[in-house]
């Protein structure tokens, strides 16, 4: 696998390829491996390194530095706040996150083919692609026994009749007792993509796209790793797939004089974190990541259970005094767990002088009242499993140690600590043929730009409910099957 990964094109000033696909994620790296199988000479760029999933211990301080943008601080602001990440490396978020899979639930899907009007999109019309992709992705169920720490969330579930589930996760488990390896880009797509002939490019920026005489140019920066000058190159090509993520896609799209739709409505699903305590260890050295979810209140919210390592629990309790001690001396009994809801829209602008685009979220009072009710039957399923404390992630909350102190929380959350968070980001650009809202048709191709298309998680028309990984792949393997099969019309 590394030998293929180290099959990187040599970077010149000038370049030209009949394809180029910026960005490596899920979205990217399945178009650019269709593309180039069909037979077209494609160039996939990334702004990030080209790493191995195994270059850097999963969440580590090492992966954060090396394979998050700006270390993992990324902040939408508004008066409540939500800090999020995006993966910056070849294979993008699908190297960074834990690869728990769904398909996009088929109410979900009616929505948008009803408010954006999407053509050909149902779950029965997405199934062959979902499947394509889980043959090269592979997706498990966990073998053997489950971690403790996750399986309590299920118990607690199940004691107060509420529907939980075991997800399956993009991963290679090794069998029992074996730890097995994630089916990230790097490991799956990334390489398909380099054995049928494609070129990749990492450490390139993508800073403007232009078009000319029937062809796109690509202005970027490439700046390697190694200690090597920093060089301006240009990319001609016939066509461009945009797959920067829900953020930068829009950014890099509005820099380039294109705005209509963009960037107005990007989602979060945010989420709320707690930490519970039990009365016996649930948290052992080498447990496999936790995959037990709880779906009774979807699509409200749902919850499910975090890594739990020592440093992510004190991050988790940084609001409560001692919280080190507490770590310290009961960390095999403690959990973190989180609520998610499917709301918090929010703008992309760029600013002057400014890398980054400015993310501005606006969240209305009934999202706060959900995510404060979400904690609630949160803290009431750890309860029921068992629990004898659960300390919100929340400045100013209390430790709870019982139901009463569960029902005298406040109705409503604030959210101006900065204690909402998010790991997935869609939605920037939407498709469909409701022209007063979607940035592109109902196959990413963006109107009114001849051979320019979106094909990562800014293309979905809202909030999924569920992890959105599984939705993306399977959308960027339609819509890339699409325009291949129309010659990219």
């Amino acid at each position: 696998m590394k030998e293929i990964l180290n099959m990187t094109e040599p970077v010149s000033r000038k370049m030209s390829a009949d394809i180029v696909v910026i960005g490596s994620g899920p979205g990217g790296a399945v178009t650019a491996t269709l593309c180039a199988e069909a037979g077209a000479s494609v160039l996939l760029i990334e702004e990030g390194p080209n790493l191995s999933l195994q270059s850097v211990p999963h969440f580590s301080r090492e992966e954060v530095l090396r394979k998050y943008r700006n270390a993992g601080i990324c902040i939408a602001t508004g008066r409540s706040k939500i800090a999020y990440v995006e993966g910056r490396c070849v294979g993008g978020g699908s190297e960074v996150n834990r690869g728990l899979y769904h398909r996009t639930p088929e109410y979900v899907l009616d929505l948008w083919k009803t408010e954006f009007e999407v053509e050909d999109l149902s779950l029965d019309k997405l199934k062959p692609h979902f499947i394509a992709c889980e043959r090269t992705a592979q997706v498990e169920y966990l073998p053997g026994d489950k971690p403790l720490v996750s399986t309590r969330l299920y118990d607690g579930a199940a004691r107060l009749g509420w529907q939980a589930i075991e997800a399956p996760r993009l991963y290679r488990y090794g069998g029992i007792g074996a730890p097995g390896r994630k089916q990230s880009m790097s490991e799956t797509f990334v390489p398909r993509f380099l054995l049928a002939g494609g070129r990749l490019i990492a450490d390139t920026t993508a800073n403007r796209l232009t078009r000319a005489s029937g062809k796109w140019f690509v202005k970027a920066q490439h700046a390697p790793t190694d200690g090597r000058p920093r060089q301006q190159i240009e990319i001609s090509a016939d066509r461009v797939f945009v797959a920067c993520g829900a953020v930068q896609t829009p950014a890099l799209l509005r820099r380039s004089g294109l705005k209509k739709n963009i960037g107005n409505s990007l989602y979060f699903h945010p989420m709320l974190k707690v930490v519970a305590q039990f009365g016996e260890d649930v948290n052992k050295p080498g447990d496999l990541d936790p995959v037990h979810q709880i779906r009774e209140f979807e699509p409200d919210f749902g919850m499910g259970c975090s890594i739990s390592k020592r440093p992510m629990l004190g991050l988790a309790m940084a609001h409560h005094a001692g919280h080190f001690a507490e770590i310290e001396q009961h960390w095999r009994r403690m959990g973190i767990y989180y609520v998610q809801a499917a709301s918090g829209r929010a703008t992309v602008r760029n600013l002057p002088f400014f890398r980054d685009p400015l993310v501005t979220v606006r969240q209305s009072e009934q999202l706060l009242r959900t995510l404060a009710n979400g904690l609630k039957r949160l803290a009431e399923a750890l309860f029921a499993a068992g629990a004898v404390a659960v300390y919100p992630s929340i400045r100013g909350y209390p430790v709870l140690r019982s139901m009463i102190d569960v029902r005298n929380l406040p109705d409503m959350f604030g959210g101006e600590d900065g204690s909402m968070t998010s790991v997935h980001v869609f939605s920037s650009c939407p498709m469909g043929e409701n022209e007063a809202v979607c940035a592109t048709d109902s196959f990413g191709r963006v109107r009114g730009a001849d051979g320019l298309f979106i094909a990562d998680a800014s293309l979905l028309c809202g909030p999924t409910i569920v992890n959105p990984q599984g939705t993306v792949m399977a959308v960027a393997h339609r819509n890339a099957t699409h325009a291949i099969e129309n010659r990219f019309r």
